[in-house]
């Protein structure tokens, strides 16, 4: 069974920093373009940042640079690191897989495999 498995949300204060974890299992996720979403309460699922197989990467104009992502393919692992964290940042954070390799889309529809999310939330 394919599973993405998210971990390393919860309570940070505002300018704080948290890394979230995608762990891949059931199959490798090497080949695959990879991305962070998030949705806050009331609101669409909006795009975080994406890195396709080669880790190339874009993050979204809300998060570019300070959050930061990453893949361990050896680990079947994606990452997410978030530096200066804001209250609008509070939100429920999703890792998804496309299953194409480079094909870049901002589109939660486009994507084939879930995780669960994990809750961040920033006080401010």
């Amino acid at each position: 069974q394919v599973q993405l498995v998210e971990s390393g949300g919860g309570l940070v204060q505002a300018g704080g920093s948290l890394r979230l974890s995608c762990a891949a299992t059931g199959r490798t996720f090497s080949g695959n373009l990879m991305a962070w979403f998030r949705q806050a309460p009331g609101k669409e699922r909006e795009f975080v940042a994406l890195i396709n197989r080669s880790g190339d990467t874009i993050h979204a104009d809300s998060v570019q640079g300070r959050f930061t992502i990453s893949r361990d393919n050896a680990k079947n692992t994606v990452y997410l690191q978030m530096n200066s964290l804001k209250a609008a940042d509070t939100a429920v954070y999703y890792c998804a897989a496309r299953k194409t390799s480079y094909t870049i889309s901002y589109s939660p529809k486009q994507y084939a495999y879930w995780g669960q999310g994990t809750q961040v939330t920033v006080s401010s």
